[in-house]
């Protein structure tokens, strides 16, 4: 039986852990903001960069070729922007992953010892019934593991895709802006 200590102990790790989640939330957030804070500046600065040139050409050769230049770098910085923003969404959900498997494990932990020490105490007789308790909790830790090794191998070949997508699609700018 779990006593009020026990139980005040369990509602303040939990307290603490939403804290420490929310913190690492905003953390995030803030992270975002400044991305896109400098990303704006930085488009913003270029735009009047770039409408000034756009004013000084003389002709269509010239266009022609002031809109290849500017092709690749846009591609790059997308493209740079773009594995930024996922870092920062890769680092945030790390975190809260982190915390929910150490969670997970301590209430396994707590389930565990609470099954064996309810078994310590069964009747003579239960043994049975008390086998088949501590297999489906077996069961279950297993099933758990299972999932979490899919999701971390899932998440593993999403982010493997998302770096050759964005190293595929960062080296067809280079040609196809030289063949402009």
């Amino acid at each position: 039986m779990l006593t009020v200590e026990q139980i005040l102990a369990a509602q303040k790790a939990n307290v603490e852990t939403l804290l420490g989640l929310t913190s690492k939330a905003f953390e995030g957030v803030e992270k975002i903001v400044e991305l896109n804070l400098s990303a704006s500046k930085a488009a913003l600065s270029e735009t009047g960069e770039n409408a000034k040139a756009l004013l000084n050409v003389k002709d269509a050769q010239e266009l022609i070729a002031l809109q290849q230049s500017l092709l690749q770098p846009l591609a790059e910085k997308t493209a740079a922007y773009s594995r930024h923003l996922y870092e920062i969404a890769t680092s945030t959900s790390g975190e809260f992953t982190k915390a929910l498997e150490n969670q997970a494990s301590e209430v396994q932990e707590k389930f565990t010892g609470l099954i064996d020490s309810a078994t310590q105490n069964a009747p003579a007789g239960t043994e049975s019934a008390v086998a088949v308790m501590k297999s489906a909790v077996a069961a279950a830790n297993n099933a758990l593991e299972s999932v979490q090794k899919a999701v971390k191998q899932a998440t593993d070949v999403a982010e493997a895709n998302f770096k050759a997508v964005t190293t595929n699609a960062s080296s067809a700018v280079k040609p196809a802006a030289k063949k402009r």
